[in-house]
């Protein structure tokens, strides 16, 4: 079953245009990596289907069209964007910002139930659920941004770099909680990564980006092994 089908799609900042007419779908409990060089347009592609960046084409999601719906509505629909840089509130704490990525649910007892389910899974973060964000290790805050993201109930989560700046050993971490994420709880991810090594040892299919259009879609194992691929589009 296809949970995101986006079809035409185009995006500028101001007079310079970042995407041109770019397709693709992701399919319900799909791991995708979208990967590409710096300035490929990878940002700018996660920010158009969050509703961030201005676009034109087709967006639809779960059956719902998208195009004109604000980023606010988005996310009720069930779209979590984690940022590149993580964006945590440096000023609240761990347990507080967990409060802060349920913003859009009522049911205070569900919460409650949330932020248990979610620090089973960051156990990290339970030991600091009362240290302030902004005084957390950069490995704790790319966790935090992911378990605030988490607690919105999305269908999709969509990650920006999450190894940006991590020793790899931490970044292994995170993929593994990716991973998890994946195969035991059946979320869907759409990262984007400059690693494309690790993320397709991860991801089930892979689109690469290059200059604003898709220029490779494959299964991400075959991908991982096409050195045609990585060469050309990747630097690897």
């Amino acid at each position: 079953m296809t949970l995101l089908d986006v079809r035409g799609l185009s995006a500028s900042y101001g007079k310079v245009q970042a995407l041109f007419d770019c397709s693709f779908s992701v399919g319900d409990g799909e791991f995708v990596a979208l990967l590409g060089a710096n300035g490929a347009g990878k940002t700018t592609m996660l920010r158009a289907l969050s509703g961030i960046a201005r676009s034109s084409g087709t967006i639809s999601f779960d059956g719902q069209r998208l195009d004109a719906r604000p980023p606010e509505e988005r996310l009720r629909l069930g779209i979590a964007h984690v940022p590149q840089g993580r964006g945590t509130f440096a000023e609240f704490t761990v347990d507080e910002n967990l409060s802060l990525g349920a913003i859009t649910l009522s049911d205070a007892a569900q919460v409650r139930r949330d932020k248990e389910r979610w620090y089973q899974t960051f156990p990290r973060l339970r030991e600091r659920r009362n240290r302030l964000a902004g005084n957390l290790s950069g490995g704790e805050q790319q966790m935090l941004a992911v378990a605030r993201a988490l607690m919105s109930r999305p269908k999709l989560l969509m990650c920006d770099e999450p190894s940006l700046g991590l020793a790899p050993a931490i970044t292994a971490e995170i993929f593994e909680i990716f991973k998890d994420l994946h195969k035991r709880h059946r979320m869907t991810l759409l990262v984007v990564e400059q690693n494309a090594d690790l993320t397709l040892q991860f991801a089930d299919t892979a689109f690469v980006i290059e200059t604003g259009h898709i220029v490779a879609t494959s299964p991400a194992h075959e991908m991982l092994h096409n050195q045609d691929i990585q060469k050309s589009y990747l630097g690897v």
